[in-house]
């Protein structure tokens, strides 16, 4: 696969972040973290930005700090949980770069994403079960996907590294 930015997708708990730090600096790219980015520009953590203005506006920020990052090359983007689930968010990241499914299962994504409310969505859990079913369908859109569910981060790199140059 040849390209100059790659964005990681997936669940929240499946690694995009830790993933997205390593694998740039395995390829000498910068890694951006698009919560990060959100928080940053809103000057408040996302669970604040949820419980004050809904996820609707949380979105919408999300969707303007995904555009501005699209003339940057050489970049390794760690995607929100959501923001490859919206339809004209997909179409412009797979327009822009490759895309990598960090692929881990719910019984761990559960164990790593803790309802203390610092993840609004993961608050209940029923309804973060049924979220993950849904997103799977978006993330499956994925260029490439990785298991991610067991595999130190490391491993995950060197497999994304050796798609990108086979």
């Amino acid at each position: 696969m040849n390209t100059d930015k790659i964005y990681l997708v997936g669940f929240m708990g499946a690694g995009k972040t830790s993933v997205a730090r390593a694998l740039a600096r395995r390829l000498g790219w910068r890694a951006i973290d698009v919560d990060d980015l959100v928080e940053q520009r809103e000057r408040q953590p996302v669970a604040t930005i949820f419980a004050k203005y809904g996820e609707p506006y949380f979105r919408a920020a999300e969707r303007a700090v995904l555009m501005e990052q699209i003339p940057t090359r050489h970049l390794v983007v760690a995607t929100g949980g959501g923001t490859f689930v919206d339809p004209h968010n997909r179409a412009v990241i797979k327009g822009d770069g490759a895309t990598v499914w960090l692929d881990v299962p719910m019984h761990r994504i559960i164990q790593r994403v803790p309802n203390d409310g610092r993840r609004p969505l993961a608050a209940d859990r029923a309804e973060f079960e049924r979220l993950f079913l849904i997103r799977r369908a978006a993330y499956e859109d994925a260029h490439y996907r990785v298991d991610a569910e067991r595999a130190s981060i490391p491993a995950v790199v060197e497999e994304i590294a050796h798609w990108l140059n086979p």
